[in-house]
């Protein structure tokens, strides 16, 4: 008499390892491998100053991973968040330095920029019906040349703008705690992960976000306006790379508008190995935090040890490829 495999114990293994809670641990686990891993290599990664160089690299990829969050989990891609995240901090560079405007008009600005980009790329999706990748694609380059057009091509300094640099490179935890000196733009991230988190679990915008990605056609069929919806997802989400225009702008003190090319990529790769998937309906903030902090590790270790920038830059794309591929193989599995 031959023994049958327990298909019941094998169906809830297959479950769990499609589900995106088992993505969160393995995505976890491996953090701390590489934790574990780099401190191992080079005694000078564990340093105070490294952990917060990693946290402060966090904070600007965290930002642009959770905007990607929201528009990929809609099953939707965002390829503009690098450019317009420099768009977003030469227009703040042009209201507090050209035009001579108070700080909060400045951080305003920044924002309402990133938002309105957002809003258009938006309505190219839904109501032009222009596929995201090439709606995105194109306003990649749109605003990486008026990035450049408005700045004259030269960096923007915020010298004259008391208080700017401490937007990100100040500490109000430090000023409570002096022995947790941590940065702003930390703080910053993490309010954000909070605000969006609370969004997507609790208001009527995070349900139809998850719907939209689910079966946009039976959310539409159901009576709802699909396209309005939509719109309001992106243009949150180019609200929030304006913030993290403004954290980069204040961490170098600068604008720098020939800066955010490949920010897109590694955004996305944060948010694939936190368990979103590129098909949508499904994602979350906690696990795309988990996966930015991979990246940052990842890629400061890699200077740590002075591995070559161009070795990094094929880590980087080799990591792109097997996120994806494990997204594949989850849904596969899901299915």
């Amino acid at each position: 008499m031959t023994a049958t495999p327990d298909t019941s114990q094998q169906g809830l293994f297959e479950k769990f390892a499609a589900s995106g809670a088992f993505q969160k641990i393995l995505a976890f686990t491996s953090l701390i491998i590489l934790l574990i891993g780099f401190s191992i290599a080079s005694p000078n990664f564990m340093q105070t100053s490294n952990m917060i160089a990693i946290l402060q690299a966090t904070s600007v990829n965290g930002v642009l991973a959770i905007a990607a969050t929201l528009v990929i989990i809609t099953g939707g891609i965002d390829l503009s968040v690098g450019t317009l995240m420099t768009f977003t901090a030469v227009m703040t560079g042009v209201v507090l330095t050209n035009i001579g405007m108070p700080l909060p008009l400045g951080i305003v600005a920044g924002i309402a920029s990133g938002a309105f980009c957002g809003f258009l790329s938006g309505t190219l999706v839904a109501k032009m019906k222009i596929p995201p990748f090439i709606a995105t694609l194109g306003m990649m380059l749109i605003l990486k040349g008026l990035s450049l057009v408005i700045s004259g091509t030269r960096p923007i300094y915020f010298n004259d703008t008391p208080g700017f640099d401490l937007i990100s490179r100040g500490s109000l935890i430090g000023e409570v705690f002096p022995a947790l000196p941590i940065p702003n733009g930390v703080l910053i991230l993490f309010l954000v992960a909070g605000g969006v988190s609370y969004i997507l679990s609790r208001t009527v915008l995070g349900r139809y976000c998850f719907a939209l990605g689910s079966n946009e056609e039976a959310v539409r069929l159901s009576g709802v306006n699909t396209d309005r919806w939509k719109i309001a997802i992106y243009t949150l989400a180019g609200a929030i790379v304006g913030i993290g225009g403004l954290i980069i702008a204040s961490r170098l003190n600068s604008a720098q508008p020939a800066l955010g090319l490949g920010y897109e990529l590694e955004a996305i790769a944060a948010v694939v190995i936190g368990g979103t998937s590129l098909a949508g309906g499904r994602g979350t903030i906690v696990g795309t935090l988990i996966g930015a902090l991979i990246m940052a590790v990842l890629l400061n270790g890699l200077r740590i040890l002075s591995v070559a920038q161009e070795w990094q830059t094929v880590v980087t794309g080799a990591i792109i490829i097997l996120a994806v591929y494990a997204d594949t193989v989850r849904r596969r599995k899901g299915n």
